[in-house]
């Protein structure tokens, strides 16, 4: 009996021990938890504080278009495109490059992607310009002409720009390459023959439009 109750009481004991234990653990880790809440409040409101600084130092554009609108002029258009080309020119723009260069000096590469369109105003197209005699039909075409020659602004960029050390660099100073590069690719796409080529489109093209009017032989004369 006596060996019985020693055990029991020493199992009571044990039990005793274990949960006084994990009290004392969970006392401590609760406490330990309510201690260092207050630092993780200090740690989000100084993350909060470098995310405001971060944006302040890199703000995001705000675009406000004006609510009003102002249509100029409409105009119906008749003309036959039918050649684009894309162009890519490498701008460099700079001034002050003089003996001072390294301290008022300002100068930028700029590469330019710009498109190029040509083709036919078929609005200047009269109709004492086309003749039928027997079975031919005489089209005096007017000249191609470009449409459009502008830059590509999502593929245009500034690739370096290097300004002296006493200058912020002339302001406009890019405004001034991109004018220039819509300028080249102009230039470009006329050397290589974009009128001489959209004439030629516009030919083979009107040769099926008016063949499927019924006109088996279509002419157009060379003046």
């Amino acid at each position: 009996m006596k060996n019985t109750f020693s055990t029991i009481m020493s199992i009571l004991i044990l039990v005793v021990l274990a949960a006084g234990v994990y009290f004392i653990v969970q006392t401590v880790r609760e406490t330990a938890v309510s201690a260092a809440q207050p630092f993780e409040q200090v740690n989000q409101a100084n993350q909060a504080l470098q995310t405001q600084v971060a944006q302040l130092a890199n703000p995001t554009p705000t675009i406000i278009p004006d609510p009003v609108t102002y249509i100029n002029e409409i105009r119906a258009l008749a003309r036959l495109e039918t050649i684009q080309y894309s162009i890519e020119k490498v701008i460099t723009a700079e001034v002050g490059q003089g003996t001072f260069g390294f301290a008022f000096g300002d100068k930028l590469l700029f590469v330019a992607h710009g498109i190029v369109i040509a083709g036919i105003d078929m609005e200047k197209l009269q109709p004492t310009d086309m003749t039928f005699d027997g079975k031919v039909l005489y089209v005096n075409l007017p000249p191609s002409e470009i449409f459009i020659a502008t830059l590509d602004n999502e593929k245009s960029y500034v690739y370096d720009r290097d300004t002296g050390l006493l200058t912020q660099g002339q302001v406009d100073l890019e405004t001034l390459a991109r004018q220039s590069a819509e300028d080249e690719i102009r230039k470009a796409a006329l050397e290589d023959g974009i009128l001489v080529q959209a004439q030629t489109n516009a030919e083979a093209y009107l040769i099926k439009f008016f063949s499927a009017l019924g006109f088996s032989t279509v002419i157009f004369p060379v003046e």
